[in-house]
């Protein structure tokens, strides 16, 4: 009989007392106990298994689960002698920033005051264990929600000191989720104010901490040294593309065919390869979401488990604003193409809207994107990688995603749609005006000059286009054919449907009196520069190819046909 799944416990005590599912992931403490690293900072996509890994390490480690050796017999960790005697002997102090997820820096700071103040709370009994001195039993006591930052910065340091005096032992540390509040910090506009405080407290905590035998923090991103590691030369990281750790985290094969054996569902391995395999962590491929496995396990249904477990807001704002480069990299990831780039891994979130390829690296280390393979250059000292959309559940959330940018204006949207497939000229007018108004400011940063708008705009269109006609159109863009480049081209999946190839222009005041000059314009590029040659090269009929002129003008649109061959 397989065993229970149970959805959502991260508390590695309660999954084993309780016999829950669980695959063992306990060689992880061998691993990092025997690579000796001061502090490790350990970064993987959400819901790969941190924080029941952080629990697990709690529970190994930790002093207050000294002879609870029964929550690791069976497993791989339990086989050595020598790891059985480490069990609960180390005072640890583990704290997470999971749920720092704040809407301005005071709240910020005080949400983390709350998280430190509990940590001194259940280490209370210092108070009355005789080792400290007036000034430190104040010291201890100011720690508080309403603690001065300064002291906030300094509350590790002192409890590691504290409790490695009056256990005669230094501490192992443990932080949890360490980018959340970055994270947020960056969404809500805090970001500089945030990265002080925060390197303060890492610096206290991590660099100048006497007290510490080892530390582990874990997060989604590696944020760049110099914005809150700057101090902290004893950092070992540990990124997605590391060879460390690389099967601790995540389903290898193996273990999912295992599960899939388990719960009786061996003759479904080739669908869930296809929705949840894909990621890779250094030379390991074939890594399968843990969230995802977990929940097919316990639904036996196929679905979008992971990339619909918590808010994509960042991703989505990334792209939705992102530069026409940006749309047009993501249409070739949609039509499952990959795409080569150098990839920074340190994550600079003030840069990752300026920064050539930052929004890929992102999209890598949250899980996003994978790696299909990666050359080195010794001459350069640069990696470059090509990447790919992670599996069919990354991409179905991704086409989701650009259909929720045209949520406000659903119905106007979904018409256009039918007047374009219905040759409808005025109806396509009318309601892509509509849809414009609506959506237009929805794609533009609010940071660049108003003559880009419009691009952000019909690009992110384009992609509108694309997700909802795959079903009919491979849709290309802004690619070469005949004498130029045409920004898109719809070629039809059946016989019975025309080929498009519609050209975007935003007015020019010095060389067009108004929108319609500027349709003429766009109609006569496609002619001049014969922009439906490699649709007539693959067969299809001059008179099956539409073609359309879109004026932009601030919100305004106007569109114009040319008339096709049968026509003229």
């Amino acid at each position: 009989m397989p065993r229970v799944v149970s959805i959502g416990h991260q508390d590695f005590e309660t999954i084993r007392r309780e016999h829950y599912f669980y695959v063992d992931k306990t060689s992880f403490i061998r691993e990092w106990w025997e690579r000796g690293d001061s502090v490790t900072l350990l970064t993987r996509p959400r819901r790969f298994g941190k924080t029941l890994t952080m629990s697990m390490i709690e529970n190994f480690f930790s002093l207050e689960y000294a002879g609870r050796g029964d929550l690791f017999e069976g497993l791989s960790v339990w086989q050595s002698e020598k790891y059985r005697r480490l069990q609960g002997t180390y005072p640890v102090i583990s704290l997470s920033f999971a749920n720092v997820k704040e809407p301005d820096y005071k709240s910020t700071i005080r949400r983390i005051n709350q998280i430190l103040s509990n940590l001194y709370s259940r280490n209370s009994f210092l108070l009355e264990s005789g080792i400290l001195d007036e000034k430190e039993r104040r010291f201890f006591r100011s720690v508080s929600e309403d603690m001065q930052e300064v002291t906030a910065t300094f509350a590790v340091h002192q409890l590691a000191f504290f409790l490695a005096r009056y256990y005669g032992k230094k501490v192992l540390l443990l932080l949890d989720e360490y980018d959340t509040p970055m994270q947020e910090a960056y969404v809500n506009g805090f970001w500089e104010e945030l990265a002080v405080f925060t390197r303060s407290l890492f610096n206290a905590s991590f660099k100048t901490n006497p007290y510490i035998e080892r530390a582990l923090m874990t997060g989604i991103t590696r944020i760049s040294k110099e914005s809150i590691f700057s101090d902290l030369n004893n950092l070992k990281v540990v990124t997605t593309t590391s060879a460390e750790y690389a099967d601790s985290f995540g389903f290898t094969q193996e273990e999912v065919t295992a599960a899939l054996n388990e719960f009786g569902l061996s003759n479904r391995r080739a669908e869930v390869k296809e929705w949840y395999d894909g990621f890779t962590f250094g030379a390991k491929t074939d890594i399968y979401n843990p969230w995802s496995i977990i929940n097919y396990l316990d639904t036996k249904r196929l679905a979008a488990y992971w990339a619909n477990s918590s808010s994509n807001d960042l991703i989505g704002k990334l792209i939705r604003e992102g530069s026409k480069r940006v749309k047009q990299e993501f249409e070739s990831l949609l039509r499952r193409e990959a795409l080569r780039f150098e990839i920074d891994e340190q994550i600079v979130y003030d840069q990752l809207t300026t920064k050539k390829n930052a929004i890929w690296s992102f999209l890598l280390a949250s899980g996003y994107v994978k790696v299909e393979k990666m050359e080195f250059s010794e001459d350069t000292g640069r990696a470059c990688y090509e990447l790919a959309l992670t599996n069919k559940e990354v991409r179905i959330m991704f086409e989701s995603m650009v259909r929720d940018w045209f949520a406000k204006s659903a119905d106007e949207y979904n018409d256009f749609l039918k007047a374009l497939l219905a040759d409808d000229v005025k109806a396509m007018n009318h309601y892509m005006n509509r849809v414009a108004l609506s959506t237009f400011s929805y794609f533009d940063t609010g940071k660049n000059p108003s003559g880009e708008e419009p691009e952000r705009f019909y690009h992110g269109f384009v992609l509108g286009l694309m997700v909802e006609l795959a079903g009919r159109y491979v849709m290309t863009s802004n690619r070469e054919s005949g004498f130029g480049r045409y920004d898109v081209m719809l070629e039809p999946k059946k016989e019975s449907d025309d080929a498009m190839i519609l050209e975007f222009k935003v007015r020019d005041p010095a060389e067009e009196t108004d929108l319609s000059d500027t349709v003429r314009a766009a109609l006569e590029q496609i002619e001049r520069r014969q922009y439906d040659a490699a649709l007539a090269a693959r067969g299809i009929p001059r008179n099956r190819i539409r073609k359309y002129g879109f004026a932009f003008q601030g919100k305004k649109v106007l569109i114009g046909s040319a008339p096709t061959a049968e026509k003229a």
